[in-house]
């Protein structure tokens, strides 16, 4: 199995090697991709431990008149 991922299995067939490569490369774009992810988590982790006794709605100005009563 570790040669196979390695490579090593198949000979010299151009299009297994071609496969591997493709492969290798996916994989370390989806490292990557995670990284990116666990980082930007841990940023809005960050931001709700710090904005956590605050209400969402207390940084927005409300302009909206005073309703009236409804008719009865």
């Amino acid at each position: 199995m570790a040669k196979a991922l390695l490579g090593y299995v198949g000979g010299s067939d151009p299009r297994l090697l071609a496969e591997m490569r493709r492969l290798q490369q996916r994989v370390q774009d989806l490292e990557s991709e995670l990284v990116r992810i666990q980082s930007e988590n841990d940023a809005l982790s960050a931001a709700a431990a710090h904005h956590k006794g605050e209400s969402l709605l207390d940084g927005i100005d409300l302009d909206v008149p005073q309703a009236e009563p409804a008719l009865t």
